[in-house]
């Protein structure tokens, strides 16, 4: 039997003390922490599974003063929090009616028929918290090694169970695929894809965005267009994309900048504000994000000085513009102009016109403007220049 090797997340104190709250032979690490540590990636996640009931749960933790956050308790899962660490905690469960959307579940005592419901066999590993013994009844080792994102049992069925398993598929063949993608579970998905439409928005929006997070998404996104993906959930997808994908990432990587989903979201849109608004609103992304998409829809080509269109359109969607429309030189001395900066006030104010003897009213705004563009223009100069600005602009009103 597999067994995970030495992670230092197993000994955490909080982990020990929900183990031990409710028993070593009641519980199991399960998915993305086994999963990773078995690849040696980093474990962010650490989530569990048990035969007892949420009550049951609930009343163990409280024994042992753990304090517990009931987040899905209708679906049979808590949240303990201990020594500092959250861990959602998830009584073993079996479907009895699923509609693509949202399943009706029965809870359930046996693992085998916990893990027969997870999507990827790679995502159905269970280890003990104490061993490490990995209990692994589709695979699920085998294709990590291989690199074979496949799902459990009929792929369509799975998918039938939730639609946004199509999704899913294509961001884990990202992640942990090598080589072709599984060939039955691809074609599942295509001929699935109009199913898309029946998820909630934001359900759709979440997964693209965790897509376009991957370090380099673009082979990927190339295989979703190419299986008429993007069609269903991203009608707007300009035909050049690959080539302006290519372009970003050249320049992420010249620049030094973290993946950005909303970022490349843009690269994927026309350069047109009311196009990304509508993307936005049909996503039902967030006010903030929205701002955003629309800034860089609009500001794509802008040939001013990152500082300059910054007191525009402010810092990071400065920085993603050019990121967006520039080369790799450009777009790094932008992020390097910008990094660690934030856009100043302009150090003058309408009275300090007013006390140069401009009378109040629409001459001072349009002096105040003037001089700000001035003050932009060459890259925020001090108050004393500022003073200067404001005299010049004063003389020549006054010529």
């Amino acid at each position: 039997m597999t067994a995970l090797p030495a992670a230092k997340w197993r000994h955490a104190p909080g982990l020990r003390r929900i183990v031990a709250a409710l028993g070593a032979d009641q519980v199991r690490i399960v998915g993305g922490a086994v999963r990773d540590t078995l690849l040696g990636l980093p474990v962010t996640d650490i989530d569990l599974a048990t035969p007892l009931l949420p009550d049951e749960v609930t009343q163990r933790l409280a024994a042992a003063d753990i304090k517990i956050i009931p987040t899905g308790i209708a679906h049979g899962t808590v949240t303990a929090i201990a020594s500092g660490d959250h861990h959602e905690i998830t009584t073993l469960r079996r479907d009895v009616e699923t509609d693509g959307r949202r399943a009706t579940i029965a809870f359930a005592d046996d693992w085998r028929e916990d893990a027969a419901r997870r999507d990827f066999t790679i995502n159905a590993l269970y280890a003990d918290p104490d061993s490490g013994d990995v209990d692994d009844w589709f695979g699920g080792i085998d294709d990590l090694r291989s690199g074979c994102v496949r799902f459990i049992g009929d792929a369509a069925t799975r998918i039938a169970e939730d639609h946004l398993r199509i999704l899913r598929f294509y961001r884990f063949a990202a992640r942990f695929g090598r080589g072709d993608l599984e060939p039955v579970g691809h074609a599942a998905v295509i001929a699935a894809r109009q199913s898309l439409k029946s998820l909630s928005r934001e359900r759709v929006a979440d997964e693209l965005l965790k897509i376009l997070s991957i370090a380099d998404p673009r082979a990927i996104v190339n295989q979703m267009a190419t299986d008429g993906i993007f069609e269903v959930i991203l009608p707007e997808l300009v035909p050049d994309f690959a080539a302006i994908l290519d372009r970003l990432l050249a320049n992420e990587a010249a620049a030094g900048a973290p993946p950005s989903p909303l970022r490349r979201l843009s690269a994927l849109l026309p350069a047109e504000p009311a196009t990304a608004e509508q993307v936005a609103s049909r996503l039902r992304l967030s006010t903030r994000q929205r701002k955003h998409l629309s800034a860089l829809a609009g500001h794509r080509g802008d040939l001013r000085p990152a500082r300059q269109l910054a007191h525009a359109v402010g810092v990071d969607a400065a920085r993603d513009a050019c990121l967006l429309g520039g080369n790799p030189a450009s777009a790094t001395a932008a992020a390097a102009a910008l990094e660690n900066w934030a856009v100043p006030i302009l150090p003058m104010k309408g009275g300090d016109i007013i006390a140069r003897g401009i009378g109040a009213g629409p001459e001072v705004a349009r002096i105040l403007r003037a001089v700000e563009a001035a003050w932009v223009a060459e890259d925020y100069p001090d108050a004393a220049r500022v003073g200067e600005l404001v005299d010049q602009m004063i003389g020549r009103s006054s010529d």
